[in-house]
């Protein structure tokens, strides 16, 4: 391809505002070019050898061998700034500081339940052994993941999976540093290296190219398409996913954007653990840790928050409620009442999201809770006495 002015002056201002990168949105076009005062690549929107995916554009194969970064004009500092050189890197090379550290942090207070032993178990032996985590909204997966992490000072490399999720999200791209085109490695090429674990979460909101990841799923090497190395996983290299379904969409529609996921992707993960919510006497020792660090002295309220929940998750099983009070919400309540300082209103703020018939009703639910009565049981012999009475 043919360079002109207006080819160089766009690769200048990609340089001067984004420097490490070769793929744009066509928004983030736009507003280099607004910036640099330039009219808008029309060349790059209408040729489909530069589109890479949904309103999104590469320069990659624009940038001459030659092409150096433009250098800015020198402005006398006001004030001495140690500055710290960029590496010049070459293909191929992880651009990761090997000295950073990805183990997550012990939190004191958190309560294990569920899968925590079985998981901690599969982690521990350092065996390639990818493990599917299921389970509604705020019941602790992700956390789960983490906190064995961090107690066994593993690194752990979390990506949040969405629909828009791709190969060079996961693998690695080329990108633009110093005039040169690097590839830059991505969280799972991170992962293997390092013989850390990757936890895909919410991998059930993926597209199909997320099969990128198949023979990783094996246990095997990845070869990076673009520089032509071979990458093995290090030791103890391992995957986990987290998803709100089984990987075979919503059925009820409860979890919006969820995908059906290849079964040949699904079958390569070794089990399928179910994340349940953890038991009402654990759940009570999880809320009161949660009072206790934000300085909040109320067990009685702690109490009554994990029986209430209790009630609706029961009537949510059975149909009777469309909506949930996860541990998450619960832990939401307890901050928002170390703010507050206001029982009714921290819970009422808390249940915004819901329409006002749910919101009214599990308001209602925990006045009685409350006051000691169980809704449950009221609604047991409302039943038996209606049984009477047809009788």
């Amino acid at each position: 391809m043919n360079l002109n002015a207006n080819h160089y002056r766009f690769l200048d201002a990609c340089s001067e505002q984004y420097p490490n990168q070769v793929e744009f949105a066509k928004s983030t076009v736009k507003k280099i070019c607004k910036t640099a005062g330039i009219p808008k690549p029309s060349w790059l929107f209408r040729n489909p050898q530069f589109k890479v995916g949904y309103g999104t554009y590469s320069i990659e194969s624009v940038v001459p061998e030659n092409y150096s970064q433009p250098v800015a004009p020198q402005v006398q500092a006001v004030q001495t700034v140690e500055t710290v050189p960029v590496p010049t890197s070459t293909v191929g090379v992880n651009v990761l500081d090997e000295n950073v550290s990805v183990i997550p942090t012990v939190m004191d207070n958190y309560v294990p339940f569920g899968h925590f032993k079985d998981l901690k178990s599969i982690l521990k032996s350092g065996v390639f052994f990818p493990v599917f985590i299921t389970g509604l909204s705020g019941n602790g997966k992700t956390l789960m993941v983490e906190q064995i992490c961090a107690k066994l000072k593993k690194e752990l490399f979390r990506v949040n999976i969405t629909i828009e999720t791709d190969e060079d999200d996961l693998i690695g791209s080329n990108t633009l540093i110093n005039g040169n085109i690097v590839f830059k490695e991505g969280p799972v090429l991170k992962a293997m290296r390092k013989g850390a674990v990757l936890l895909l979460d919410e991998v059930d909101l993926a597209s199909n190219k997320i099969m990128c990841l198949q023979s990783i799923l094996e246990g095997g090497g990845y070869l990076i398409k673009k520089t032509g190395e071979f990458v093995k996983p290090a030791d103890g290299f391992t995957v986990v996913a987290t998803a709100n379904t089984k990987g075979k969409g919503s059925e009820d529609g409860r979890f919006i954007g969820t995908n059906i996921l290849n079964e040949a992707f699904l079958e390569r993960f070794a089990i399928c653990l179910e994340q349940e919510y953890p038991p009402v006497k654990t759940e009570k020792k999880i809320v009161k840790g949660d009072f206790a660090i934000l300085g909040v002295s109320d067990d009685e309220f702690a109490d009554k928050l994990v029986d209430w929940a209790d009630v609706i998750r029961k009537s949510f099983y059975e149909g009777a409620v469309d909506e949930v009070i996860s541990t998450r919400r619960l832990v939401h309540i307890a901050k928002a009442f170390s703010m507050f300082n206001d029982k009714l209103k921290s819970i009422e703020v808390c249940l915004a999201r819901f329409d006002e018939d749910t919101k009214a009703s599990f308001l209602d639910l925990y006045t009685k809770v409350d006051e000691g009565v169980n809704p449950l049981e009221d609604e047991v012999n409302e039943e038996n006495a209606n049984d009477e009475l047809d009788i």
